[in-house]
């Protein structure tokens, strides 16, 4: 490994998939601050420019020094070769410590070379547990907790799930979430910049918003059947926005199933953070497997109805924001049905929007010390 010759000790940032460039945005920001360093590293997880490069320009996120393109794959695969690459770039920078985001293939390479490199690693969004290890998510997140060494936990449920596995002390820090943080700080550019209500015709709070991605749904024909059975009977009572994820649309096709159709279901290409931000913002509700828009629906008080029979976001369901539907088991349309115009309660379990700067003066210090 080279010797460093910098006279400010740098981070390597290492990030994949849409929603860590949104959990980024605010960070990197913050860190500039602090006078931190940082290098982005982009391992080209979510390669498609929709889903990408769009990001980086709407969240003015800088353009990554390293892009490694490592693109689609198994997960042993996708990871193996994340790894091989990360390692190149860390032998030639040598960072002082690097950072890694929420529960992807590309965290879990990014913490394991840190880890095999002797190089202290940092996890936003730290702590989170559905106690479903089939999930790849859960297993990225156990793994990732355990090698890091600042662990920043959105809520305090995430603390309390850190210290039943062992993991307490000044090295576990209640941050907040920091999407919120970039909630906050671009909803109001989303509703200047983003014609997208216009464009399909769209009136607030009069349709559903839906995505699927998840490999439990999506590599489950069952399962994905029972989905885009419910959206298409709810698209007969109102609109249903799908934006289709390209991987979710390449087993559509290689299924033989094809795009889902029905009276007013509007499926979309992937589309912006401004656009998604304004859709989620004035929807009746939100239907998803992501964990991160689950999230979104709490932030504009949206209510959610999470497709997958558990979740790692159990703060919004005992807000009554959220509910569960399994795919397996439960009627979508009707759990749909039954969510219009619900209200949970009001709570704060994210936080201030100050997230992002208790992880960056965090950072920092460790760096200086």
């Amino acid at each position: 490994m080279k010797t460093r010759t910098e006279s400010r000790p740098q981070i390597l940032t290492i990030v994949g998939a849409r929603p860590q460039f949104v959990k980024a945005a605010p960070v990197s920001q913050a860190l500039a601050r602090c006078g931190v360093d940082e290098v982005l590293l982009h391992t080209g997880q979510h390669y498609d420019d929709r889903l990408s490069a769009i990001f980086f320009r709407e969240l003015g996120l800088a353009t990554p020094k390293y892009s490694l393109n490592i693109g689609s794959g198994s997960h042993a695969r996708q990871t193996g070769r994340m790894m091989e690459a990360i390692e190149e770039v860390v032998g030639e920078l040598a960072p002082a410590r690097i950072l890694v985001y929420g529960d992807t293939n590309s965290t879990l390479a990014g913490a394991m070379v840190a880890a095999k490199a002797h190089i202290p690693v940092d996890h936003v969004e730290a702590g989170l547990r559905s106690f479903n290890r089939r999930m790849p998510e859960e297993v990225n997140r156990v793994v990732t907790d355990h090698l890091s060494d600042l662990r920043f936990a959105p809520t305090s449920t995430a603390v309390e799930n850190l210290s039943n596995e062992g993991i307490c002390g000044p090295q576990v820090i209640l941050s907040g979430d920091v999407m919120y943080d970039a909630t906050l700080a671009t909803r109001e550019k989303a509703f200047e910049q983003s014609v997208i209500l216009e464009t399909l015709g769209l009136t607030e709070k009069a349709y559903v918003l839906a995505t699927v991605h998840r490999s439990e749904n999506t590599e489950d024909p069952a399962r994905m059947k029972a989905i885009f059975d419910g959206l298409v009977e709810i698209s007969a009572d109102l609109p249903v926005v799908l934006p289709l994820h390209p991987r979710t649309r390449s087993i559509l096709e290689a299924s033989g199933q094809g795009q889902p159709r029905g009276a007013n279901l509007l499926v979309l290409e992937p589309i912006g953070y401004h656009d998604i931000n304004c859709l989620e913002a004035s929807a009746a509700l939100i239907a998803t497997d992501s964990g991160g828009m689950q999230k979104e629906a709490f932030f504009h008080r949206v209510p959610c109805v999470t497709l997958r029979p558990e979740t790692e976001w159990t703060e919004l369901i005992e807000l009554d924001w959220n509910i569960l539907a399994n795919p397996s088991t439960d009627d979508i349309a009707e759990v749909i049905r039954s969510r219009l115009g619900h209200e949970g309660r009001e709570g704060s379990p994210y936080g201030n929007g100050a997230a992002s700067e208790i992880i960056a003066e965090s950072v920092h210090a460790v760096l200086m010390a």
